[in-house]
């Protein structure tokens, strides 16, 4: 993916970024609400040798001494006996996670934090460290009990209360949040996108396919109540991308140009009947002498779409129990001719791949510029794969969002294993928030000659 797409998914995304944010600044008010406030005092001690003879050989040999006690004298601030000391009683374990010590580099000092809900008993815990700690180490470093020690602490800096706490920090917390949401959120929908092996666009479907995008037909809210595109008498951004579709469709190899066409699609679902009806209807209505085969024997839809009758048909014309001329069916101001399937026979994958089948197929495409055969899945069964092995080519249709990238591949792999010609493929059920329309009636439509005279102002 490049940055434009990175872009676009941002966008799509919008409102899980926006959701994630609130959420990540509720949090951190609740984090920071709940969080009670701690107060650190610092102490600062001296680490130096005893000087017996005061010249500067032994006060070289004292300060290199003091330099190596310091690193070990941090640690020991932190130690079990030093905390009994100024516990006094209390969670001796509890106030040990509570102090810090560390050595400053290229120094004999050492410094001591001790951190508290109450800054005045940071501050005195701080104190009594530096007075008990200077202590033990008179102690520990005796070469004997009633010699002096060869090496001291000395506390330098006293702790003072401090003033203002150092945690919560309302701005760092809600930093932090705001960067963990924009991170998981954003990182969330890349995975998924990286993961989500569906279609959603159409140069993923041309990848796949390897084969020609000949329409882009967007989602609209009613067309599965009202799949046809005759509403609106016509005038809407569906009737137009299937006019489009007409038109590619006319491109299609100049030189061998398909004059019988199988519409199928990968899965069920995705919207190959009503694809398969609509272009029949656009190219009879450019003039087109186009014929409508319902070629799904299986779970036919083409009676419903156009509220005919669908009990006699192909499968009649199949098994020589009826006439061709005697099934067909002629609906619309357009003539559009309509082939329905017939009864549904137990043997749908025979018929279709019969001899009788190429006849009639003949016979269709003698008498008739276009013939469009509405087929079944290519996945599940064989049917639409014996319709497109002895038809001019296949229209390919993918559902937005549904159709996979690996199916897609699985179904031109399979046309091409029977030498069938995949002349394009659709990208169905498209979202309409990236489409640009324009302001010619609805969407890409026209408006007639009278309406654009009524809207023309006149002038005195």
């Amino acid at each position: 993916m490049d940055l434009l797409s990175y872009l676009r998914l941002i966008r799509r995304n919008w409102l899980l970024i926006l959701f994630s944010l609130g959420v990540a600044v509720a949090a951190a008010a609740f984090v920071t609400a709940h969080t009670p406030p701690k107060y650190v005092a610092t102490i600062t001690m001296l680490v130096s040798g005893h000087d017996r003879e005061g010249s500067l050989s032994t006060a070289y040999q004292a300060g290199a001494l003091s330099q190596q006690r310091v690193q070990s004298y941090a640690e020991l601030l932190t130690s079990r006996r030093v905390i009994e000391k100024i516990a006094e009683g209390g969670d001796v374990q509890s106030l040990q996670g509570n102090i810090t010590a560390e050595s400053i580099p290229s120094t004999v000092l050492i410094r001591a934090t001790v951190t508290d809900t109450d800054p005045a008993r940071a501050a005195q815990l701080a104190n009594a460290l530096g007075t008990e700690f200077p202590k033990l180490i008179s102690e520990i470093e005796r070469p004997a009990p009633n010699s002096r020690a060869t090496v001291k602490v000395t506390m330098v800096d006293r702790a003072i209360p401090p003033v203002a706490p150092v945690a919560p920090r309302p701005l760092v917390n809600l930093a932090l949040a705001v960067v963990i949401a924009l991170f998981v959120s954003v990182g969330s929908f890349i995975l998924r996108d990286h993961l989500d092996t569906t279609i959603k666009s159409d140069e993923a479907l041309q990848q796949a396919s390897k084969s020609a995008i000949l329409g882009v037909v967007g989602y609209e809210r009613d067309a599965r109540r009202l799949p046809l595109i005759i509403r609106h008498r016509g005038r809407s951004s569906r009737a137009e991308a299937f006019r489009s579709l007409r038109t590619n469709l006319q491109f299609v190899g100049v030189d061998r140009h398909p004059k019988s066409l199988v519409v199928t699609s990968c899965l069920p679902g995705e919207g190959k009947s009503s694809t398969a009806a609509n272009l029949a209807i656009t190219l009879a209505q450019a003039g087109w002498r186009v014929i409508l085969v319902d070629g799904d024997l299986r779970r036919p839809r083409i009676p419903d779409y156009f509220g005919i009758e669908g009990t006699t048909g192909l499968t009649d014309v199949l098994i020589e129990r009826a006439g061709l001329q005697d099934v067909i069916q002629t609906w619309g101001a357009a003539d559009l001719s309509i082939l329905p399937s017939g009864q549904i026979p137990p043997n749908p994958s025979e018929l279709l791949s019969s001899r009788v089948m190429r006849s009639v197929l003949s016979q269709l495409t003698e008498a008739y510029d276009m013939v469009i055969i509405d087929a079944p899945p290519l996945l599940p069964i064989t049917d639409a794969a014996a319709l497109a092995a002895i038809c001019d080519g296949t229209l390919l249709i993918a559902r937005y969002g549904r159709t996979r990238r690996e199916h897609v591949v699985r179904v031109a792999e399979l046309l091409s294993s029977i030498n069938a010609r995949l002349v394009g493929a659709v990208l169905n059920f498209a979202p309409a928030r990236n489409r640009q329309e324009y302001g010619y009636g609805y969407g890409y439509g026209y408006e007639s000659d009278a309406e654009v005279k009524s809207k023309t102002p006149t002038h005195a």
